[in-house]
C-alpha cells in the first residue's frame, strides 16, 4: 500500500467518524441543479509525506498526473490566472467569458515585489534564496491577497508554502485554507511533492518532506458513499517518479519532463459531481 493511500484512508475516515456535519448551516457551495452542497469536516488536518522515499501518488483510484502537473506549471511557471493557457478544463466553473479567472493563484505569484537584492516576483525570489541563502527562514509563497480577493473569482485553497533547506535536503509546507478529500486532496499532494523536486534539482538540493496542513476537510453530502467504496479497494505500492535530470532551470521544465514508472492503480471509473 502506497503512503499516500494511508493517509488518505486514515484522514477520510476520522472525517466520517469523528467529523462535524454543517448541514443546519447555511452554506455557499451548491451542486448544479442548485441544492446545498453541505460537509463532514475535520479541522486541522496534518499528513507528512517522505519524497525521499517514495511519490504520494494513491493508487486507490487514479490520479490524473499528467493534468496535475500542466496545472502547477499553469500557476507556478506561466505565472497564469486565464484558462486559455491551460490544458485542461479543471477551473472552467470559475472562468469568466474572457476565460480569467481573476487576479487569483498564478497572478499573485507573478507580482513583483522590490529587494535590496533587485525585483523579483515569488516565484523567482524563492529560486535566489534557496540558491543563494538557504539558511533563510523566510522562504515563504503567499497568494492569499487581501487587497485583491474581490477581484478573484475564487479564493485561493493552497494560498502559502514554506520552504526550509536542512543541510542539502529541501523541505516544504503546503497551507491549505480548505479542501475537497475527494477531488482535490491527492491532486494536490501531487502537485506540490512534484514542485519540491523541481525547486530541489534546479536548486543543487535533495528533495526532504512535503508537510500539508489543511484547515478545513472536508467530505461533500453526495461524496460520502464514493469515498466509502473507494477506502475499500486493493491498494499498490508507490511508482517512481522520474525527472529529467538535465533540467537546470525552472522554466525549462514541461509535462513531458516527468514521468511515472510502474503506476499501478485500481481503474475503476470515479464519476461524481465538482460542488461550486
Amino acid at each position: 500500500m502506497s503512503c499516500a493511500d494511508k493517509v488518505f484512508i486514515q484522514n477520510v475516515t476520522d472525517i466520517l467518524e469523528n467529523g462535524y456535519s454543517d448541514e443546519n448551516c447555511d452554506v455557499r457551495p451548491h451542486w448544479e441543479d442548485g441544492t446545498p452542497a453541505h460537509t463532514i469536516k475535520k479541522f486541522g488536518i496534518v499528513n507528512r509525506y517522505d519524497l525521499s522515499k517514495e511519490f504520494p501518488i494513491m493508487t486507490l483510484r487514479r490520479t490524473y498526473f499528467k493534468s496535475c502537473v500542466k496545472e502547477l506549471l499553469w500557476i507556478w511557471q506561466k505565472k497564469s490566472s486565464n484558462i486559455n493557457d491551460l490544458d485542461a478544463h479543471i477551473w472552467d466553473s470559475w472562468a469568466d467569458e474572457d476565460g480569467s479567472i481573476g487576479k487569483a493563484y498564478g497572478y499573485q505569484l507573478g507580482i513583483k515585489h522590490h529587494y535590496p537584492e533587485g525585483d523579483f516576483d515569488q516565484v523567482d525570489r524563492v529560486i535566489y534564496d534557496l540558491k543563494h541563502n538557504p539558511a533563510s527562514r523566510r522562504i515563504i509563497t503567499n497568494i492569499f491577497n487581501h487587497a485583491d480577493l474581490h477581484e478573484m473569482n475564487l479564493y485561493p485553497c493552497a494560498y502559502s508554502m514554506t520552504f526550509n533547506v536542512s543541510g542539502n535536503v529541501l523541505n516544504a509546507i503546503l497551507n491549505q485554507r480548505s479542501q475537497d478529500m475527494l477531488s482535490a486532496n491527492n491532486w494536490n499532494v501531487c502537485q506540490y511533492a512534484v514542485l519540491v523536486h523541481m525547486l530541489a534539482q534546479v536548486s543543487g538540493l535533495q528533495a526532504g518532506e512535503l508537510v500539508h496542513v489543511i484547515a478545513d476537510a472536508h467530505i461533500y453530502d453526495r461524496h460520502v458513499p464514493i469515498i466509502k467504496e473507494i477506502i475499500e479497494r486493493e491498494s499498490y505500492p508507490a511508482p517512481k517518479l522520474v525527472i529529467d535530470e538535465s533540467v537546470d532551470d525552472f522554466y525549462k521544465f514541461t509535462p513531458d519532463s516527468f514521468s511515472l514508472i510502474d503506476y499501478k492503480c485500481n481503474e475503476n471509473t470515479v464519476k461524481f459531481e465538482v460542488a461550486v
